[in-house]
Formats: structure tokens, C-alpha cells, sequence
């Protein structure tokens, strides 16, 4: 059997250059999407190690990369194959300009992404809110959407197009951030040792920056509270333990200051009718 197997492929010398042929321009195709995936976990590799690469762009970098080695691997593959890559590639030109016409909403997505990418108004790790889409910390910028982790985990895809289109607030590019916290005292209550009371609170907390100085001032008047408020800067990542912790402190040393809670207060009179 094995013989007879030897002498029908030796018979067929063109059968054989077709075989090899074939098995050499798959070979070639494996080994170019290897290569290719290879080069994609490298790109990312590099950029999880190096503080120089802003991992905003990594995501967009290891695509280009990834496809870049495709596209040459599949034309290498059809030059094999006797494909006129010359004709192929015009028609690939025509074809993508069509595809495009038809496509303008997705390329729309496509160049606000590079826009954002070289503009940078929002980077990954920074919390930013998109009037009107939606907030929450960048994850990742696409060649076609924005991925943002909202504050309760959930994950908010938006179109770069939304994204470029619209007010962009970055709550994460300073490194300090001012907070205001209001509180109440009541108008018979002494107002100066009130707000001597929340000026040591403030002064004394670790997490509040000495520049520019913390103040306390009085705000306005309402019908039984005195309004004071609370106005220190402190780094960004700190906000909002730096919030809650004077929420929560503030009051508290207010009432051991021997200060009342402001509640509303109504002075109801009788007359007696006359005799």
C-alpha cells in the first residue's frame, strides 16, 4: 500500500509543488498571526512597565500594531498564492472609499478618537463627566468608543463622537481640588466660637493642604441658621475622604462647642378677645 502511495506521488511531481507551495503559504500565515498577537501583548507589556507611555493610547497602539503585521502578512500570503496585489490593493482603495460613504457615522468615531488621543482632554484613570452622556473613570479609549467605570462599577461605553462633541469636565487633572462644606448654627448662638471651633477642625485635619490657607467664613442669614462654610483645597484623590470625614467631624465639634442644632423656629401669638 505504502509502494503504491510512493509511486502515485512521484508520478505527480505538479501535485507536489502544489502541496509544498500551499503548506508554505499557510505556514506563513500562522506564523504571521503569532507574530502579530506576539507584538500585540508586547506593546502592552512595555506600557504597563514604563511610566513614560500614557496608557490612554495603549489600547489604540497595540491595534495599529497587531493589524499593521496582519495586513502585511495577509498580502504576503496572496503574492503567494498569485494573487496581483497591485490591483488588489486599487480595489481595496475603491471599495474602502465606498465603504466609508456608507460608513460616516463610524468614521466619524474613528477621527474623534484620534482627536482625542492627540488633544488628550481626558486620559486613562482620570474620572471625567460628559455633560448629558454620563460620568465615571476612563478605562480605555478606542478606535470607536470610550469605556468609562462609573462610581457604582458599571461599565458606560460612549461613541468617541459623543465624547469630542460634548463639554468634557475633568475632575481628575489637577492634582488639588477646592471642597465646600455648609453647616448651621443658630443666630442666638456665639458665632465667633463657632467659627473658631471649625478653624481648628480644619487646621488639625492631615488631609487638608496649608496652600492656599483653609477658610471659614460666614455665608448668609436665613430665617433661625446662621450659614457658615467650609472652604479648604486638598489633593484629588483625597476629595471625597476629605468631604465625608468634615461632614461627618464638623457638626460634632460644633455640638461640643455647646452649639444647637438649627432647627426652624415659628413665634406663635394669642390675643384674647375682648371682653
Amino acid at each position: 500500500m505504502m509502494e503504491q502511495f510512493r509511486t502515485f506521488w512521484a508520478s505527480m511531481p505538479d501535485f507536489q509543488d502544489a502541496a509544498v507551495h500551499l503548506a508554505a503559504t499557510l505556514l506563513i500565515l500562522i506564523i504571521g498571526w503569532m507574530i502579530s498577537n506576539l507584538l500585540g501583548r508586547l506593546v502592552r507589556r512595555l506600557a504597563d512597565h514604563s511610566s513614560r507611555i500614557d496608557l490612554t493610547v495603549v489600547p489604540i497602539l497595540r491595534s495599529v500594531t497587531v493589524w499593521s503585521v496582519r495586513t502585511v502578512v495577509l498580502l504576503a500570503v496572496l503574492a503567494r498564492l498569485g494573487v496581483q496585489t497591485a490591483s488588489l490593493v486599487a480595489m481595496l482603495g475603491a471599495s474602502a472609499l465606498a465603504i466609508g460613504l456608507a460608513l460616516q457615522g463610524t468614521l466619524q468615531n474613528f477621527a474623534a478618537g484620534i482627536m482625542l488621543l492627540l488633544l488628550r482632554p481626558v486620559r486613562a484613570g482620570e474620572f471625567v463627566s460628559v455633560e448629558g452622556k454620563g460620568s465615571g473613570t476612563v478605562d480605555e479609549i478606542g478606535l470607536f468608543m470610550t469605556r468609562l467605570v462609573q462610581a457604582d462599577g458599571i461599565h458606560l461605553l460612549l461613541p468617541n463622537s459623543l465624547v469630542w462633541g460634548n463639554p468634557i469636565v475633568n475632575y481628575s487633572r489637577n492634582q488639588t481640588r477646592r471642597l465646600d462644606v455648609m453647616l448651621g448654627v443658630r443666630h442666638d448662638d456665639d458665632l465667633e466660637s463657632a467659627l473658631a471651633t471649625l478653624r481648628r477642625l480644619v487646621d488639625q485635619h492631615a488631609d487638608v493642604l496649608k496652600d492656599p490657607v483653609p477658610e471659614v467664613m460666614v455665608m448668609e442669614y436665613r430665617d433661625s441658621t446662621v450659614m457658615l462654610n467650609i472652604r479648604v483645597w486638598t489633593l484629588s484623590d483625597k476629595y471625597w475622604d476629605v468631604r465625608f470625614d468634615l461632614q461627618r467631624r464638623a457638626p460634632q465639634a460644633l455640638r461640643d462647642a455647646g452649639m444647637r442644632s438649627p432647627i426652624p423656629l415659628r413665634e406663635v401669638r394669642t390675643t384674647a378677645d375682648a371682653a
